[in-house]
């Protein structure tokens, strides 16, 4: 950011390599895999017959038809359907499955050329750890549903993809199934082949983390591949610590959350600042999203200090101006810092920069206000621009020569710029918190894909899955 001081940046460096272990990252071509030879057959059966329903009860069971074994992680199925209204909102819930509920997904969007019967669908896909199916195998019975949000019945008479009388298991070519983003089973609706250029890209894995963790010392953390820091550097106060006991997961409202708390008294020893990071550096292009409560005020103690609360990714910068260095940022200072005096939100995408003497190549958008409480924050990153949301509005959208040219880290932090905030002693504590993170690759998703995806996931009862794969 343009006017930040050179120290503030150049901790920022030294933090990330002391987390990666200092080493240079390497880049590394990344390709998608191939599809199985041969295809995929869909049944469909409903349980839910009538015109209207309390909900409607597609049941899917998906064949390998192909000569190799296919994974699973690479399959969507698309139900097409109309909506009850132009705003009508959707839930998706998977009764039973062979494979477990927790390795199915469900997402709602919206086809690139709406139909009298088809102007919504719900895409079924799986996790990593739903397996493989091996020629002739099949997924065996998968019961799922869905609903309107606020319950009212659902006409299912005018929806392409349902059949009343089809209560057994038969193939049915009014589902669409795609195997590695290519359609191998089924007919769309006129002019909506999964595949049309309209459509997000092809990718699709996802890594989603709903916080569902005891203490900063569950073995679970480390097993998904998060690491809360503790090793000293920047950003921040010079000589603060970085406290991982700082990093908790309270119930809030029945849903457990991330803490990050940021206290101080004033001085640089008692100043305690927490991070958690992804360790590894494998994401890039597609959507990043979270759910983060930032606070205009601390927890206790006196207010002012020059505070920021982040959710970023990045990766490191390799030589001074390198042009494969990676940065996109929101940013939240409560309290002003970096020349302004008061509450500022910056969305910041970074080309490069030199950290002595501080040069900078970044672009940003801020809004002078405050955010205190809930926020969902998505920025998507496709092969033309970056695109930050927030609370389902667009925030900034910034040009194409800021793309990353090499994977990044996900991150989230909570630190003080300096102690020239407020002049107290007393002991004050803030409190930044995280509901989830999701990052799907390579696709880009709108806000309310995101929440429907999101809500798929909690529908399901899964807390935690990584389908990202290493670069």
């Amino acid at each position: 950011m343009r006017n930040r001081p050179p120290t503030g940046r150049r901790r920022v460096a030294l933090a990330l390599s002391a987390l990666l272990g200092g080493t240079a990252l390497v880049a590394v071509p990344m390709s998608a895999p191939a599809a199985a030879a041969g295809g995929l057959a869909v049944q469909y059966r409903t349980s839910a017959s009538g015109a209207t329903a309390d909900q409607s009860e597609p049941w899917f069971k998906v064949r390998n038809t192909g000569s190799a074994s296919v994974q699973l992680s690479q399959v969507k199925i698309r139900y097409y359907f109309k909506a009850d209204s132009a705003s009508a909102a959707y839930r998706f819930a998977c009764s039973w499955a062979v494979k477990g509920c927790a390795n199915v997904t469900g997402t709602f969007g919206t086809p690139a050329h709406p139909t009298g019967t088809a102007d919504r669908y719900l895409e079924i896909g799986f996790t990593s750890t739903a397996g493989a199916l091996a020629p002739g195998a099949d997924t065996g019975d998968m019961q799922l549903r869905f609903y309107q949000s606020n319950w009212q019945s659902v006409n299912q008479a005018d929806d392409y993809s349902f059949n009343g009388a089809q209560t057994s298991y038969a193939d049915w070519n009014k589902v669409t199934a795609q195997l590695a983003g290519t359609t191998v089973w089924g007919t769309a609706p006129a002019g909506n082949d999964p595949t049309d250029p309209t459509d997000p890209p092809g990718g699709g894995q996802a890594l989603f983390d709903d916080f569902t963790y005891s203490s900063y010392t569950d073995p679970a953390i480390s097993a998904h591949g998060w690491n809360v820091r503790s090793n000293s550097g920047g950003p921040g106060v010079p000589g603060a610590t970085w406290d991982p006991s700082k990093v908790t997961f309270p119930v809030v409202s029945g849903n457990t959350v991330m803490n990050l708390q940021t206290s101080t008294s004033g001085t640089a020893e008692s100043t305690r600042q927490t991070e958690v990071v992804s360790r590894s550096v494998k994401f890039k292009n597609g959507t990043y999203a979270a759910r983060v409560r930032f606070a205009d005020a601390p927890e206790s103690g006196p207010d002012g200090d020059h505070l920021v609360q982040t959710f970023f990714t990045i990766n490191d910068l390799t030589a001074p101006m390198a042009d494969d260095y990676a940065e996109y940022d929101f940013e939240y200072l409560p309290n002003g810092g970096w020349g302004e005096p008061g509450n500022i939100l910056y969305t910041t995408s970074w080309e490069t920069y030199n950290p002595d003497p501080w040069q900078a190549v970044n672009q940003h958008t801020e809004a002078r206000q405050s955010y205190a409480g809930w926020h969902d924050l998505v920025l998507t990153i496709d092969s033309g621009s970056i695109k930050y949301y927030i609370d389902g509005q667009p925030f900034g959208t910034h040009d194409a020569q800021y793309l990353p040219e090499r994977p990044m880290s996900i991150n989230f932090n909570q630190w003080l710029i300096d102690l020239a905030g407020q002049t107290s002693t007393g002991a004050r504590a803030y409190n930044e918190q995280v509901d989830y993170v999701l990052h799907v690759k390579d696709q880009v998703l709108t806000p309310a894909q995101v929440a429907s995806k999101v809500a798929a996931y909690r529908g399901a009862g899964t807390a935690f899955v990584d389908e990202v794969p290493a670069p």
